[in-house]
């Protein structure tokens, strides 16, 4: 389902090729809110069948919406309400195959079926989420799991 931009090759190598584009996107630029903001468009164009690739920040109490791509979205969520404040809170990756039988989804997009949300780590400390949802239901698997960590791990040392 991944397709790098506008790379062809395996599935594999266009994971590789977007890590390569998200570290020249960010490399020696000091702008937290411009890495996020590239890396989720960069995001939101490689992968298909989503409807939303973003960023929630952490500001020491609840989840703060950040740069995205997609319709707007809720300004706000508690940690762990909904699947981003559960990644949050539990400091793990969650994938969703079915969002609507998630307990406590938070709907900020109607189209959107599935879901997978990284937390963003640095020193062990919060500094919030990355989220991607779909139209589709079980769109994310375990390969993307890992390569969205690996890009999120590197997104956290920018931000």
């Amino acid at each position: 389902m991944f397709q790098a931009m506008p790379y062809d090759g395996t599935r594999n190598e266009q994971f590789e090729a977007v890590l390569i584009q998200l570290e020249a996107l960010v490399k020696d630029e000091p702008s937290a809110m411009a890495n996020l903001a590239n890396a989720s468009a960069l995001l939101k164009h490689a992968m298909p069948d989503t409807n939303w690739a973003g960023f929630y920040l952490f500001d020491g109490k609840e989840l703060v919406l950040g740069p995205f791509q997609g319709l707007p979205a809720c300004i706000r969520i508690p940690l762990s309400r909904g699947v981003c404040g559960t990644a949050a809170a539990e400091r793990r990756t969650l994938v969703v195959g079915d969002v609507h039988a998630f307990p406590g989804h938070i709907a900020c997009d109607a189209a959107s079926n599935s879901e997978i949300v990284v937390p963003l780590i640095k020193d062990d400390r919060l500094l919030g989420v990355l989220d991607i949802d779909s139209p589709l239901k079980d769109r994310f698997d375990d390969e993307e799991r890992r390569f969205l960590e690996r890009f999120a791990a590197l997104v956290s040392e920018v931000i």
